[in-house]
C-alpha cells in the first residue's frame, strides 16, 4: 500500500519551490490557551530548539533536572528541520538552575512555575512563517488562488509525516491488523496509521465530488477549533453563515469499532476488524482547515506565508494547494 496523491480543491499547484533551504525558512511557535499558574513542583519551560527532535530534547531535559522521562511534560511534537518554539514541564524535584542548561541550538526563553504536568494536545493551535522558494512565473495567479484559500480554507488531509517515511507506518497498521503482536506505542502508531490513511480516502472522496466544505441537515459538524460536534437539524440563514465564515466545519469518521463495512472499500477490511477487536473509539474529525490570520508576501522567487493551524492540522496539507515541493 502506498501513499496516494490526494485530490486537491482549489487546482494544480501554481510552482515548484523549496521549503526548507534553511532552518530558518520554516518557523512554528506553539501557542496555549493559558498561562501558568505561578506556583506548584513543575517548572514550566518555553524553549526555542533549531533542527532537534522534541524527544530527544525532551530527554535532555529531563536528565539535566535528575527526573524520568517519562514524568517530563510536553503538548505536542514539533518538526525537526526548523526553528520551533515550544513549552516543556519538568518536575523541580531536585531544584534544577535552568541558567546552567547549555545545548548546542537550545535556548531556554522563558522559565516559570506550573501545578500540573503538561499534557499531550494542551496546546491550541501553531503559528507558521514558512519561506518557499521558487520561480513563481505568474504571481497573479498565486494572489488568486492565496485569497481564495484564506476564504474556503483547504481539506484537513493527515500530512504524509503521519504515515512516516515513504508510507512505511501503513506495513506497520497491516502487521497489526493481521495479528501480530507489536509494543503499546508502536500499536498506537499502527492505529492512528489505519485511521487516518482511512479518513484521507474518504475525504478525498467528497473533494472528488466537490462537497468536502457543504453540510446538509443530518450532518454531524464540528465546531471550529474544539471538539465539539453536533448534529445539523436545519440549514437556515444562521447555519449556511457559521458554515461560510467557518465557525463550524463538515466531518468524516475517524473509523473505530463496529464501524459499517459497507461504507467502506473492501480492503479495508482486516483494518476495520482489528479496530473492533482493539475495541477502538470512532470519532469524528473536521473535513475542513482554515488558514487563521492568513497573510503573505510574493516574489519572482519566493512565497513568505504567516498564518496559524489548529491543534492537530497539517501545514503541508495547506502548502499542497499552492505549490509542489522538492529537494
Amino acid at each position: 500500500m502506498t501513499l496516494p496523491d490526494l485530490p486537491r480543491a482549489h487546482g494544480e499547484p501554481l510552482f515548484s519551490a523549496v521549503i526548507r533551504a534553511s532552518s530558518a525558512d520554516f518557523d512554528v511557535t506553539e501557542e496555549l490557551d493559558f498561562l501558568p499558574s505561578g506556583d506548584g513542583e513543575h517548572d514550566f519551560l518555553y524553549v526555542q530548539k533549531i533542527d532537534t527532535n522534541t524527544e530527544w530534547l525532551a530527554k535532555q531535559l529531563a536528565e539535566f533536572a535528575g527526573v524520568a522521562a517519562k514524568d517530563l511534560g510536553y503538548s505536542g511534537l514539533k518538526d525537526r528541520h526548523a526553528v520551533t518554539r515550544q513549552w516543556f514541564t519538568v518536575p523541580r524535584w531536585n531544584s534544577p538552575d535552568w541558567s546552567a542548561f547549555a545545548l548546542q541550538n537550545i535556548e531556554i526563553l522563558d522559565v516559570a512555575r506550573n501545578n500540573k504536568k503538561l499534557r499531550r494536545g494542551a496546546h491550541v493551535r501553531n503559528r507558521f512563517r514558512i519561506i518557499a522558494r521558487g520561480a513563481i512565473n505568474d504571481r497573479e495567479a498565486v494572489e488568486t488562488r492565496l485569497a481564495r484559500i484564506r476564504e474556503r480554507g483547504v481539506p484537513n488531509y493527515f500530512g504524509e509525516q503521519r504515515f512516516g517515511r515513504d508510507g512505511g507506518n501503513l506495513g506497520l497498521a497491516s502487521q497489526w491488523a493481521a495479528g501480530k503482536r507489536l509494543p503499546r506505542h508502536k500499536r498506537s502508531l499502527a492505529i492512528s496509521t489505519a485511521r487516518s490513511y482511512m479518513f484521507n480516502e474518504s475525504l478525498a472522496k467528497s473533494v472528488s465530488d466537490g462537497c468536502w466544505d457543504q453540510l446538509a441537515v443530518g450532518d454531524r459538524a464540528n465546531l471550529d477549533g474544539s471538539g465539539s460536534v453536533f448534529t445539523v437539524e436545519q440549514m437556515d440563514a444562521a447555519m449556511i453563515e457559521r458554515l461560510v465564515s467557518a465557525d463550524i466545519h463538515p466531518t468524516h469518521e475517524m473509523p473505530g469499532e463496529d464501524a459499517n463495512g459497507d461504507d467502506w472499500p473492501e480492503q479495508y477490511g482486516d483494518w476495520l476488524k482489528a479496530l473492533t477487536g482493539a475495541r477502538v473509539r470512532p470519532a469524528l474529525r473536521a473535513t475542513r482547515m482554515r488558514l487563521i490570520d492568513l497573510d503573505w508576501s510574493l516574489q519572482d522567487d519566493s512565497l513568505t506565508l504567516n498564518f496559524a493551524l489548529n491543534r492537530g492540522c497539517f501545514a503541508t496539507s495547506a502548502l499542497r494547494e499552492i505549490f509542489t515541493r522538492h529537494g
